[in-house]
């Protein structure tokens, strides 16, 4: 038997782009598309300020929480559709348990 006992540390990680997080990345990432499309200079301004604002935000909603807490959120918070339902889980207006 090898004594060899390797056990990665990392496995559920967040999803990572560079240094910063996908749900911190994402609206900078999304606001850079729209405002390369509006065309003009002033507008991809607005946008990329309004990308930067909004990722600052939700890097200060989810300090200090769980690194899962924007997947929890939005599980909790989005309706329910065949789209994203899951099988194995409750719908997720029901808050409370029994059984």
């Amino acid at each position: 038997m090898r004594t060899d006992t390797y056990i990665p540390r990392r496995l559920d990680d967040a999803w990572k782009i560079g240094f910063w997080d996908v749900d911190v990345a994402a609206p900078v990432l999304f606001a850079f598309f729209i405002g390369y499309l509006s065309g003009t200079k002033l507008s991809f301004a607005v946008c990329m300020a309004t990308g930067i604002a909004v990722s600052r935000w939700v890097s200060k909603l989810k300090a200090d929480k769980h690194p899962a807490f924007a997947v929890h959120w939005l599980w909790w918070n989005l309706p329910s559709t065949p789209l994203t339902a899951l099988g194995a889980t409750p719908p997720s207006h029901i808050r409370r348990m029994v059984g």
